[in-house]
């Protein structure tokens, strides 16, 4: 069950809200280690991670964004069982689930990333809420960063331009079969922010080779 805003300022209040929130300093980010790097994309080998997920249908990108964080908002401002205020982090995640619905709709799912203090054991969500925790195994991601903003309009030629990176690299037909989303669009910053923007096409991929994301990493976060 999806939850709707209360009146027509509720997304207003939620942006607002989250603007300040990203503005806060040592917001926590789930630590990776880049494990191959080029000029247009990397990858990047994640730990096992907790986050907390907000299912969405919605044709657009962008209104299932703020359906999905206007819910997970109310979770980390006390909207739980628990009664606990969760700490901001970042990246916000939309994850694209393909072929979803009937009638071209789609679904998403919008993921917050617990801080190490709730990963082992996340207050429990509102039931109206419609949120679930989520388990990441350790995973390799192939990353390309973009700026402005991520819209319906270019998220899609954003995630082409990865797929043509992956195909002219070592990394070529590695997408993970065992992903559950099409690709994920992580954002960075504060919808204030207009210059110096940071999002990321995120797709799983399986390495080439049989030692996964085990070697030597390049850098790690």
């Amino acid at each position: 069950m999806e939850i709707s805003p209360r009146s027509a300022v509720a997304p207003c209040v939620v942006l607002l809200l989250l603007g300040v929130s990203f503005l806060c300093n040592a917001a926590e980010s789930p630590p990776y280690t880049v494990v191959h790097q080029e000029s247009d994309f990397e990858v990047r080998r994640y730990r096992e991670s907790t986050w907390m997920s907000a299912p969405v249908r919605d044709i657009s990108f962008q209104k299932a964004t703020l359906n999905g964080f206007h819910r997970l908002f109310q979770f980390i401002q006390g909207a739980n069982l628990n009664f606990s205020r969760v700490p901001m982090t970042f990246p916000v995640v939309t994850s694209i689930v393909p072929e979803a619905g009937p009638l071209h709709s789609s679904a998403y799912s919008v993921l917050f990333y617990l801080p190490p203090k709730f990963q082992a054991d996340p207050p429990t969500p509102l039931p109206e809420l419609d949120l679930k925790p989520q388990a990441w195994e350790s995973r390799c991601v192939a990353i390309r960063k973009f700026s402005g903003f991520a819209k319906d309009d270019n998220i899609v030629q954003e995630a082409e331009k990865l797929a043509s990176s992956l195909s002219r690299s070592p990394w070529a037909n590695v997408t993970s079969s065992e992903s559950s989303y099409a690709y994920s669009i992580a954002q960075y910053n504060s919808p204030f922010r207009v210059i110096g923007r940071v999002n990321e096409v995120w797709v799983d991929v399986e390495a080439p080779g049989s030692n996964g994301c085990e070697f030597s990493g390049v850098a790690t976060y």
